[in-house]
């Protein structure tokens, strides 16, 4: 595979599979939060944080009345109703949903693992001399990932490679919107206050880099071991390495 040569002032990385293999995500962050939820729900039921990601939870799943899901006294550290949420999660988490709610419940998880040093972030070996260049050449650095916003920070602030968080200018997760919705990539452009075409999108997936294409994003395929294999629909440019990508700061040449 070639080089990709691209002019823009912004990249847009995803996480998993792109700057981390799947099999961290899947064996090691999934299986922790997993085995640490319901603990982590006993423990901490009573926060206000913990209580905001339990009712986006009942939102994500069409649930207009948590007292009635969950038990009138669901605010009050009630067994049942943790039980209940439990159980939904677990069901969630089988199906690796994208759920706002459960997002922001592993990202609290992970925090804890991260901050006592249990879990440490792992990522490919060429993604900090590309992020070192890409910051030299006064590119802009963003992450974008179904993740919560909490769980990105803390995953690049304890990595193997040391604290990498100064490298990122900023973090979107799916509160901004869905990654295969070209609407979720018009609001990050505009947050950005980059033009579309001024920032570089690199995903796994090819419904995300349709979604990326459809907003006027550039998009490189990020191919790595162990990720689903990508779509022969897409015709871009593709990578199985950032030291492929090659980005010279500056506008984009107009549309004509």
């Amino acid at each position: 595979m070639a080089n990709a040569e691209l002019q823009a002032k912004c990249v847009l990385l995803d996480i998993e599979g792109t700057v981390s293999d799947v099999r961290f995500v899947y064996d090691v962050l999934f299986p922790f939060a997993k085995s640490e939820m319901r603990p982590f729900l006993r423990d901490n039921w009573s926060s206000a944080r913990v209580q905001d990601a339990i009712r986006t939870v009942a939102a994500d799943a069409s649930i207009s009345d948590t007292d009635t899901w969950l038990g009138s006294s669901w605010q009050t550290n009630s067994a049942t109703g943790m039980d209940r949420l439990a159980e939904h999660l677990d069901e969630l988490m089988a199906k690796d949903s994208k759920s706002t709610g459960l997002k922001q419940l592993q990202g609290m998880i992970w925090q804890s693992g991260f901050e006592t040093g249990t879990i440490q972030a792992e990522l490919f070996n060429d993604v900090l001399p590309a992020l070192q260049e890409w910051r030299d050449a006064g590119l802009d650095i963003r992450i974008y990932s179904s993740g919560s916003i909490l769980a990105q920070t803390m995953f690049f602030k304890h990595t193997a490679m040391g604290d990498l968080s100064s490298f990122f200018s900023s973090h979107y997760d799916t509160t901004i919107g869905g990654k295969r919705e070209s609407a979720s990539y018009t609001k990050i452009a505009t947050d950005s206050q980059f033009a579309p075409k001024e920032i570089v999108f690199v995903s796994d997936i090819y419904e995300e880099l349709v979604a990326a294409q459809q907003a006027g994003f550039q998009v490189v395929a990020s191919i790595r071991p162990n990720n689903v294999p990508l779509s022969a629909k897409f015709t871009g440019l593709t990578v199985t390495s950032f030291s492929q990508i090659k980005i010279t700061r500056g506008s984009c040449l107009p549309d004509t």
